[in-house]
């Protein structure tokens, strides 16, 4: 029997349950895999509350990595015993193992461990697709990153020096600002809300930076605008204090002809090609060292409720997992 969450209708993290369920056999196409680790994202808490409307019941979780333990007819690219692995829809990766698209699989080079794959997949993905194809960021450009202790917040850090960029990073708490100075940001400013605006245009001589990071949403949009250059650009990718709402083009122009765009990693990971190429970059700067991953904690797969109160309460740092 395999153990999976699911929930029933949206909420708080207590409409979390689990259920035991015989799978079937793959079918064609398909391959069963068996799960070692799990990522936890900001997006699963998005599922679970409605935010993002999913037909019910309903699985969660968009990452995991594992073992292949059955594969269905037609499938090549995959044999029993194989490491791979998966992200993106449907959900169903808080799951002990769980049938899959051949196709959504990523093959695991050797020295990229379950763990690593299933806490740097989704978040690398997503940094890789805004750094290098949404923003093109370009090697002297100063870059503003919200949230730079988080999962994302991290690896957007370690991208952007790489290629050369000057980055101004923003936390919550001295705690976590000491993880965004190791990760390699150029400032670090502990700030919240509109006072984050002032010391970014003082850091860049009253410019603005040049390309924003705004995981954060509604409770940092001000300041993303007051704090961006003159036809700069503002890529929001997340929602974490809720969703920016009843946005006024005209305000661009106030602020100086901004661009901004709503990204969403699986519109630049559609084409297999393309995502194939995403992740061959990925993990070329992993195996470089040009990234490194923190994993935050490591929760039993029956604890996500735990996990998706301490995410909601800002209390992880890094990339966290969930071990079946």
């Amino acid at each position: 029997m395999e153990l999976r969450a699911i929930i029933r209708q949206p909420g708080g993290p207590e409409v979390i349950e689990f259920e035991e369920l015989d799978l079937p056999p793959p079918g064609p196409g398909e391959v069963r895999i068996r799960h070692t680790a799990i990522g936890i994202n900001y997006i699963d808490t998005y599922h679970r509350s409605g935010l993002y409307p999913l037909p019910m019941p309903s699985g969660l979780g968009v990452e995991a990595a594992g073992v292949i333990e059955a594969v269905g007819e037609g499938v090549t690219r995959f044999k029993v015993g194989d490491r791979a692995g998966a992200m993106g829809m449907p959900l169903g990766a808080y799951a002990t193992a769980r049938n899959v698209s051949a196709a959504r699989l990523v093959p695991l080079a050797e020295g990229v461990s379950d763990e690593l794959a299933a806490a740097l997949l989704l978040k690398g993905s997503t940094t890789e697709a805004m750094v290098e194809r949404c923003a093109r960021v370009q090697p002297g450009q100063d870059v503003l990153v919200h949230a730079a202790a988080g999962g994302v917040g991290l690896l957007l850090v370690q991208w952007l020096k790489h290629l050369g960029a000057r980055v101004i990073a923003v936390v919550g708490s001295e705690a976590k600002a000491g993880l965004a100075r190791e990760a390699g940001a150029d400032d670090v400013l502990v700030a919240e809300g509109d006072a984050i605006a002032a010391p970014v245009r003082e850091l860049t001589g009253g410019k603005g930076v040049e390309v924003c990071f705004d995981g954060v949403g509604k409770a940092t949009w001000q300041a993303s605008l007051k704090a961006t250059a003159r036809r700069g650009l503002i890529v929001s990718f997340g929602n974490a204090s809720g969703p920016v709402e009843g946005v006024n083009l005209g305000v661009l122009a106030q602020h100086g002809s901004l661009f901004v765009t709503r990204f969403t990693v699986f519109d630049y990971y559609l084409d297999p090609a393309e995502a194939a190429a995403g992740a061959a970059r990925l993990f070329d700067l992993v195996a470089g060292g040009q990234l490194k991953v923190t994993i935050g904690g490591r929760y039993p797969l029956r604890d996500a409720v735990r996990a998706h109160q301490d995410l909601e309460a800002r209390r992880t740092t890094g990339s966290n997992l969930l071990i079946p």
